[in-house]
């Protein structure tokens, strides 16, 4: 059952994401406004639109969720495989994700820390490299 139930929540999730899906949305949205002159924009005219609505949103949301939940867990592991075997990487970030809200803060902090002190040396290499071709530029026009 959950190999068929995903293999369906795949191919509505891609049927909903599409430029059809979105055109037949807006179509419908036309079509309805169009009868609302018509129906002198009754109540059942507005409880047509809104249970259509519902109807299609409620289950498109499990499915929907469905997968994202399967996206978000194989790129999590994809990152854990990077993370298992690059040179340097902190391993124990692997499970990064079963941390508390006060720990991801102090860690992005962290990592902020580290991006201005690699900002900081990048601006001081490509100092020293202008610093470098101004001196040979100088030397040459002598």
């Amino acid at each position: 059952m959950r190999h068929r139930f995903r293999k369906l929540a795949d191919r509505i999730a891609d049927a909903a994401g599409s430029p059809w899906a979105f055109m037949g949305a807006l179509g419908l949205t036309v079509v309805w406004l169009i009868l609302g002159p018509i129906f002198h924009f009754s109540d059942t005219w507005q409880l047509i639109m809104n249970t259509v609505t519902n109807v299609l949103t409620f289950p498109l949301l499990f499915l929907l969720q469905s997968t994202q939940n399967r996206d978000s867990s194989a790129t999590q592991i994809k990152l854990d495989e990077l993370l298992r075997v690059v040179a340097g990487a902190r391993p124990n970030l692997v499970s990064i994700e079963n941390l508390s809200d006060e720990e991801l803060d102090q860690l992005e902090e962290q990592f902020e820390r580290l991006r201005q002190r690699s900002n900081g040396k990048k601006q001081e290499a490509a100092r020293a490299i202008e610093e470098e071709l101004e001196r040979k530029i100088e030397e040459r026009t002598r």
